[in-house]
């Protein structure tokens, strides 16, 4: 092929290289050095032939350029999104072309593109991709760089500036590693978060498998027989409130109604502040009323969210349930999903079935907040608590408690909580892990004083102000921010390892949970399965937390449903 030719005689091999696609017309390739046209009505498949040189694929965002590629089955190894990276360098909360381009040039943040033209805009027909004051143009922002192929190769040359701008930004942050490390950290965090960006692409189309027929079945048991109109709609409602209310005296409450339903247990005898089912669940055991109310939630929130409509809504004919995913949220850098996936409830996860011939894995990262903590942190003592399976029983020993104490004290430390049996239990973890505390406390006090901080991959978590004073709970969340965001991007670098490793094995992931995979892979591929992902722990932990002797763990089940797999 020419262009494999031409691109492997350039040197692109492992390098960046800018891709824009024109659907229909072609696509223009940009690098360090050159640039090429390539008209074709199919640029997935010159992506496909182009798969022998491995170029880290480069482009504004994988939403957007990647998506056509993912539907023609096309699965870059690597690359490069300037959305992701802008997040990652520039705690941006958004990805897109216009705030990536203006954040790598100290520009304002613009307004986001207006859905219609506007009479008055001022750099219409400007011609130009940038704009007087530095800005990218509207027009182009709302799809002059898709014109043709000459502007799109503009389009792609502006792409490999910011990824030189964002590479070079990447190289001068501090990496927190002991000792000399090449590619620093950051530089090896924003080719994670890049790939994850890609695997959000691929999980929003592939979708999760589940059993349509399973799955009705269980809301039937839940909450009845489809209803035919919203009659009969209104009288499953009904019914499944009357099994609460026959429990409870006098006039019929609003269920839905937390005031209503407080004032309805008075009368019945409890006197409580609020109605949280956590509060209210040492009586069910001796109260059927409550335990009925306790059952009714549950059924409601089944009705509600994962009902029978949300079943024709998010299930496809081909047995995937599928929502759109995002590769870090604003804060944390966690992933996050919509379509209830983050949150479907334990007893409908007995539909998410494997398909005929493969099998469901689920792989959890163990205590990974903790382990982080003592990674990020270079506490001694909190390393070598790490050192077990389970760190919470040494960490109990060096406290001189019982585990549960030991669990609240370390969870209290990393989210500042500081009253009760919490309280009590920080004092001696300033004893026993000094270190440790004095990272968190440091990030709280940037957060109260509404300093900008950053995780120990990059991540930056903005939290300055325009004035004096920070905003309550800023140093709380400080706190929390720097370890739950260095844990998201540890479990994406390894995400994006296993990604890479299961391509060989006929796998894919299915599921991102917070700190779990959610993998289906063909049966006789189990046993690869469980080495892959322990090796792909090792190989990610090797760079991430190099020369700290933090031991982290994976733990790994296997069954024909998500519910049989934990």
């Amino acid at each position: 092929m020419i262009v494999a030719g031409e691109l492997s005689a350039a040197g692109v091999a492992g390098e960046p290289l800018a891709i824009v696609v024109v659907p229909g017309v072609g696509l223009a390739l940009a690098w360090a050095g050159g640039e090429l046209q390539v008209p074709t009505p199919e640029p997935a498949t010159v992506v496909r032939d182009l798969a022998s040189l491995d170029p880290r694929w480069t482009w504004w965002s994988a939403r957007a350029t990647a998506a056509t590629l993912v539907e023609a089955g096309v699965r870059p190894r690597i690359c490069w999104d300037l959305g992701a990276v802008g997040r990652l360098l520039h705690g941006l909360r958004r990805d897109d072309p216009a705030a990536v381009w203006a954040a790598e040039h100290g520009l304002p943040e613009p307004p986001l593109p207006a859905a219609a033209p506007d009479l008055f805009d001022l750099d219409a027909g400007s011609g130009g991709p940038v704009r007087g004051d530095g800005q990218l143009s509207r027009e182009w922002l709302a799809g002059s760089w898709a014109s043709g192929l000459d502007s799109a190769q503009r389009w792609a040359r502006l792409a490999m500036a910011v990824q030189g701008r964002q590479e070079a930004a990447l190289h001068a942050l501090p990496d927190f590693r002991p000792g000399p490390r090449q590619p620093p950290l950051a530089w090896l965090t924003a080719c994670a978060e890049s790939a994850v960006a890609l695997l959000a692409v691929e999980l929003s189309h592939d979708g999760l498998p589940l059993d349509r027929t399973v799955f009705a079945g269980l809301l039937r048991a839940a909450i009845g027989e489809r209803p035919a109109d919203a009659a009969e709609r209104a009288a499953g409602q009904s019914a499944r409130d009357a099994l609460v209310l026959r429990h409870f005296a006098g006039p019929p409450v609003d269920l839905r109604n937390p005031l209503q339903v407080r004032e309805m247990l008075g009368r019945a005898g409890f006197d409580v502040p609020d109605t949280r089912s956590w509060r209210l669940q040492p009586h069910a055991a001796t109260n059927p009323g409550i335990a009925a109310l306790l059952a009714w939630r549950k059924a409601e929130r089944i009705a509600t969210t994962y009902g029978w409509r949300w079943l024709s809504r998010h299930v496809g004919e081909d047995g995937r349930l599928r929502g759109g995913w995002n590769a870090a949220d604003g804060g944390s850098g966690r992933m996050t999903a919509a379509a209830g996936l983050h949150n479907l409830p334990a007893v409908l996860r007995t539909a998410v079935r494997a398909e005929p011939g493969k099998i469901l894995v689920r792989a959890d990262l163990g205590q990974v907040e903790p382990r982080v903590l003592a990674a990020v942190s270079g506490d001694a003592g909190l390393a070598q608590a790490a050192g077990a399976d389970d760190m919470y029983a040494p960490v109990a020993a060096a406290l001189g408690c019982d585990r549960p104490t030991a669990k609240v004290a370390v969870l209290a430390a990393m989210y500042g909580q500081t009253s009760g049996v919490a309280g009590a239990a920080l004092r001696d973890m300033d004893r026993a892990y000094p270190r440790a505390m004095a990272y968190l406390r440091a990030a709280e006090e940037s957060g109260r004083r509404g300093r900008d901080v950053r995780t120990y991959g990059g991540r930056l978590i903005p939290l300055a102000l325009p004035g004096p004073d920070a905003a309550p709970g800023y140093g709380r969340y400080a706190r929390n921010a720097v370890v739950q965001g260095a844990a998201a991007e540890l479990f994406k670098a390894w995400t994006a390892t296993v990604r890479d490793g299961l391509r060989v094995i006929g796998g894919e992931i299915v599921l991102c949970l917070h700190d779990e995979l959610l993998l289906q892979v063909p049966r006789r591929q189990a046993g690869a399965t469980r080495e892959l992902l322990s090796a792909s722990l090792d190989s990610t932990t090797r760079w991430w937390a190099a020369g700290s002797p933090v031991r982290f763990v994976v733990e790994v089940s296997f069954g024909a449903s998500w519910a049989d797999a934990h």
